[in-house]
């Protein structure tokens, strides 16, 4: 069964872990890293007594932790009166036999000693004790240890649930806005006290609201348009088969007019799917892979757009190593159509094509497009030059858009317009 833990529990978790590791490694590794310093201070403490050690050591007024041991320049040993309680033992010479450096420690009955010795022109003076001041030492240690790691888990403690409760409560905010992100009443006043990932990540959802709020009216406004583009040829084929009904128009005519419709309505159901198949290839991203000569699909669509236009001259120029772009056979075609089907209804005389350095440069000699015009003219439906709207340059910049190119137009300075097709920057 899952586990339901609030991220203040989680955080606060997390740190009580911290601080165990730190408190163990502390209680473990700094006493021993600390050792050679205790010893090296217990060393420099047994060593300060020994120039007062005489012959009465017997007495032992010196210190009763501290045992002496005094041997003369006849090898007598004399011992201080506490060695019974200080090492649990009168054995003087197994303690000597453990002896063999100026100073060290060694083992005697479980229990560490450490000792110092002098040498005089009297004897040799030795000063022993046993481990009790490094225990306090390191007892000390841990002590002090405890109360700054504990005083520390106070203080961070109380900063980091204080932290983690506005990180929390901002975190709720963010799913309140991501609950009511389809909300068009609510309005999310974006915290700019902070300037940290989540104030990023709630600019991010407002951005988000915003851009599904356009993308609806888009859609609505698309759904609008479409319905009336659709409705147009609809109504005019519905009118002249009630006129040839009644008698006003002739069949002939009124097929003709029908098959005209029918060709535009066919038109305007290929580009929606063409749209929703595009939609489809983003998803896939297989047709970032597939290459194409542009050359097959221009020279194609000139000969078909001639039999349109007669009157205007075609000029087309392709170098033979430029001429090879991503995507398929069907994207390109629906590139150039829907750029040759724009300028045959606006081209006077001419239209040149030229394919060069992984460029395509489209012209026409027709009217210029007015500023206002040309910052929408990819926008589906947006009315273009002479009132005229659809979806053919919308599927030109969605399909360039996909296969990571650039499409610019250009007005010429003299006359004519120029479409502009290159690699993204």
């Amino acid at each position: 069964m899952r586990q339901k833990k609030t991220l203040t529990e989680q955080l606060f978790l997390i740190y009580v872990l911290v601080i165990s590791i730190l408190i163990i490694s502390l209680g473990l590794v700094l006493p021993k890293t600390l050792l050679p310093i205790y010893e090296e201070n217990l060393y420099n403490y047994l060593k300060q007594p020994l120039e007062f050690v005489e012959d009465d050591i017997g007495n032992n007024t010196i210190d009763s932790e501290i045992v002496y041991i005094f041997i003369d320049k006849d090898n007598n040993v004399l011992v201080s009166g506490n060695i019974s309680s200080v090492m649990k033992t009168d054995d003087v010479k197994t303690i000597l036999t453990k002896i063999n450096n100026d100073y060290g420690k060694f083992k005697f009955k479980i229990n560490t000693y450490y000792y110092n010795t002098t040498n005089t022109v009297d004897g040799t003076k030795i000063a022993i004790t046993n481990d009790k001041y490094i225990s306090e030492m390191r007892k000390d240690v841990l002590i002090n240890i405890a109360i700054v790691v504990g005083l520390t888990f106070i203080i961070v403690s109380f900063l980091l649930i204080s932290w983690s409760n506005g990180l929390v409560n901002r975190i709720k905010k963010l799913k309140y806005n991501v609950d009511n992100i389809d909300n068009d009443h609510f309005r999310n006043d974006i915290n700019s006290n902070y300037d940290d990932e989540l104030h990023t990540l709630d600019v991010a959802i407002n951005n988000m609201r915003n851009y599904l709020k356009e993308q609806e009216e888009y859609k609505n406004q698309m759904y609008q348009n479409i319905s009336h583009d659709f409705k147009t040829p609809i109504t005019v084929m519905k009118a002249y088969v009630d006129a040839t009904e009644d008698g006003v128009e002739t069949k002939e005519k009124a097929l003709e007019v029908i098959k005209e419709q029918l060709n535009k309505l066919e038109i305007k159901v290929h580009s929606l799917l063409y749209l929703n198949k595009l939609n489809y290839f983003k998803e896939k991203k297989e047709n970032m892979n597939i290459t194409h000569d542009v050359s097959l699909t221009i020279n194609a669509a000139v000969d078909k757009f001639k039999i349109t236009r007669p009157d205007v001259e075609f000029n087309v120029e392709i170098d033979k190593k430029g001429k090879v772009f991503r995507g398929s056979a069907d994207m390109w075609e629906a590139i150039i159509d829907n750029i040759l089907n724009n300028f045959i209804r606006y081209a006077d005389k001419k239209v040149f094509i030229n394919v060069k350095n992984n460029k395509i440069i489209l012209y026409n000699d027709g009217p210029k497009i007015d500023d206002n015009v040309l910052n929408n003219i990819f926008t589906p439906y947006e009315k273009g030059v002479k009132g005229v709207f659809g979806l053919g340059l919308s599927i030109v910049k969605k399909t360039l858009h996909f296969l990571n190119y650039d499409i610019d137009i250009e007005n010429d300075k003299k006359k004519g317009v120029r479409f502009i097709i290159k690699e993204k920057k």
